[in-house]
């Protein structure tokens, strides 16, 4: 029964390679590229197995005018199968250093992220949700949490192009702007994916690219 679930597991992280997976399936490499109305992060990790990954990453709080770079881990906590859907939750933590630039400058400080992201979808409905924190000591300690709802107009077949609409709306209780929403593109085709959107609440765009091998 172990040896089937684990199987079983792993063919489904190869069927649903392009999606927007943190943990990837058994000695996969995957680089995700994310553009927001706030931060630039870039994040490479390897997944030993189909239920964690470990990589290094490093973000970039245009905002704030802070970069952070260190190792991350992200486990994958549950996969529930349905007839015509999937679902899961994973959990992430980060640590490295954190270092104000700019109109931020001051000295290093030790830093730490934690997250929960969580996801449903059929072959045409997506529904997502993540939230996290950060402690980067007397640099900045923020929350923030990111919902979103997608809809594909036609089911592409295995080989073919795949297109998302979505809505995602964000919420940063410390920004002036603390709500801000989104409507974006997803595309993927084999192992590569692109997100773009507009932020209508900053006037920022939104780009995020992911590729595994």
């Amino acid at each position: 029964m172990l040896r089937t679930g684990l199987i079983t597991a792993i063919l489904m992280a190869m069927s649903t390679a392009a999606s927007a997976r943190p943990v990837s399936y058994a000695g996969g490499w995957t680089l995700i590229e994310e553009t927001d109305r706030q931060s630039t992060s870039a994040l490479v990790h390897y997944s030993p197995s189909a239920f964690y990954s470990l990589g290094l990453k490093t973000e970039w709080d245009r905002k704030s005018d802070i970069v952070f770079v260190g190792p991350q881990a992200t486990w994958l906590a549950k996969r529930w199968f349905g007839e015509d859907h999937q679902a899961n939750l994973y959990f992430w933590g980060a640590a490295g250093l954190a270092s104000g630039i700019e109109s931020n400058a001051g000295a290093d400080q030790f830093g730490a992220q934690a997250g929960i992201m969580a996801d449903w979808e059929t072959r045409q409905l997506f529904l997502s949700y993540r939230a996290s924190a950060r402690d980067f000591g007397k640099l900045d300690q923020s929350a923030m949490q990111v919902a979103r709802a997608g809809f594909a107009p036609y089911k592409g077949d295995t080989g073919e192009l795949h297109t998302w609409l979505m809505l995602e709306v964000d919420h940063r209780p410390e920004n002036d702007d603390p709500i801000g929403v989104t409507p974006l593109l997803r595309f993927f085709y084999g192992t590569a994916l692109f997100e773009a959107g507009w932020n209508v609440t900053s006037d920022a765009p939104l780009l995020n690219f992911q590729y595994r091998f």
